[in-house]
């Protein structure tokens, strides 16, 4: 299953400036852990597909001393297939480790080298890992197949470094952001614009919600994302009308 059309594109020279991934959703309640970690998102997302549930992901972020870690685990519907990913990163948004795998086999692996990306793919015909670079900043973000956690860390990035908290609430400005990203599955780096659009209503599990709407573009393709600005952020939905596809949290 794959719900992402890209096409490689040249990124290289691009330069992110961030503040943390997780500086809009820090506030607020927070799951206090053993470890001292704590949790600013967990949750699942249904997949539907012209209305009929076809997948699962299960995810959380949590926050711990200066890194971040986002887990998600991808079931289908129709059968045992899964994935899992788990990206770690630190709180000025730099890549430390991405590691995807499925169930059927075959796994990978990203890390920052020099001024590459390094990613290396195993799989059960190869003892040996094979080996692929990018050149990409290790502020890239990670925007891999399936992984819809991934769209809200890139969403939280795009609002933190275009909104400012003001007394009637988080302020927002209408400027497109440009983003370098590396899709680990298909081996690709490509460029992704997101675009603030404002509040609007939309349906959300039967009934109609008042949702903050950002858009996110590629080459051809145009996805809706919906999310809750009165619950620290949270990516609540994501509409892919070329393909009949919702993503709804549960």
């Amino acid at each position: 299953m794959k719900f992402d059309r890209v096409r490689r594109r040249d990124v290289a020279g691009l330069v992110l400036f961030l503040i943390s991934a997780l500086s809009l959703a820090g506030a607020g309640e927070k799951k206090e852990k053993p470890s001292g970690a704590q949790t600013v998102d967990s949750g699942s997302f249904g997949v539907f597909i012209k209305g009929q549930r076809v997948a699962t992901e299960t995810f959380s972020i949590e926050q711990q001393d200066s890194n971040s870690t986002i887990k998600s685990q991808l079931k289908e519907a129709s059968g045992p297939a899964s994935q899992k990913s788990d990206l770690e990163m630190t709180a000025g948004g730099e890549l430390v480790r991405y590691d995807w795998s499925q169930g059927a086999g075959g796994s990978l692996t990203v890390l920052p080298k020099d001024e590459f990306l390094l990613e290396k793919i195993s799989t059960a015909a190869y003892s040996k890992p094979a080996e692929q670079s990018f050149l990409l900043p290790n502020t890239s973000a990670i925007l891999d197949n399936n992984f819809f956690v991934h769209r809200e860390v890139l969403a939280w990035r795009y609002l933190a470094a275009n909104c400012k908290p003001q007394p009637e609430g988080m302020k927002c400005q209408n400027a497109p952001g440009d983003f370098g990203v590396l899709v680990p599955q298909d081996r690709t780096s490509m460029h992704v614009r997101l675009q603030f659009v404002g509040k609007e209503k939309v349906s959300f599990r039967g009934a109609e919600r008042e949702l903050l709407r950002i858009n996110l573009t590629g080459e051809n393709y145009a996805w809706a994302l919906w999310l809750d600005d009165l619950d620290h952020f949270k990516l609540m939905k994501v509409t892919i009308a070329a393909d009949n596809t919702e993503v709804v949290r549960d």
